[in-house]
């Protein structure tokens, strides 16, 4: 098993205990079983998408839930009743979990099932509390907002 460990940062850090236990949790689930495959992707600044290779599954199998920074997607079959004779089973009809840590402030906007793919959408909202401010020098009264949505470099001004 080949795993790093972060003992030393844990001395030497200050409030990442969080960062560290996501970390080493990721390496030890990423041992386990890969059913089923999936795609993650950024769609846009605060857009991301996952999408799970769910084929044979109908969208009453599927159970997703959003709890805190944990996103769980669960498929259950339905026990097939009708006896049949195979030759060869190469697709899984197993049951599955799959477990994503979401990031502070992510949240599920959609869930779709088509062609045999899972596709959930997520989207990053952060308060207008925790954004990023100017804070004028000075006492002076005019403070100015960050907004991340302004490729320009101008901030929107705001009176205090």
């Amino acid at each position: 098993m080949n795993r790093f460990d972060f003992t030393p940062y844990r001395r030497t850090t200050v409030g990442f205990d969080r960062l560290f236990d996501l970390l080493e949790n990721n390496a030890r689930a990423a041992q386990g079983d890969n059913y089923p495959p999936f795609n993650i992707e950024r769609s846009g600044d605060d857009a991301y998408r996952i999408t799970l290779a769910v084929a044979g599954f109908k969208p009453e199998d599927i159970d997703i839930t959003a709890q805190q920074n944990m996103l769980t997607v669960q498929g259950r079959k339905a026990e097939d009743t009708e006896e049949r004779e195979y030759l060869h089973v190469g697709i899984a009809q197993r049951g599955f979990e799959r477990r994503f840590e979401l990031a502070d402030f992510v949240l599920v906007r959609n869930a779709q099932l088509a062609d045999g793919l899972l596709v959930i959408d997520l989207e990053r909202e952060v308060p207008e509390a925790m954004k990023p401010k100017k804070i004028a020098i000075n006492g002076a009264k005019k403070l100015s907002v960050i907004d991340g949505s302004d490729k320009g470099g101008e901030s929107e001004e705001k009176a205090a």
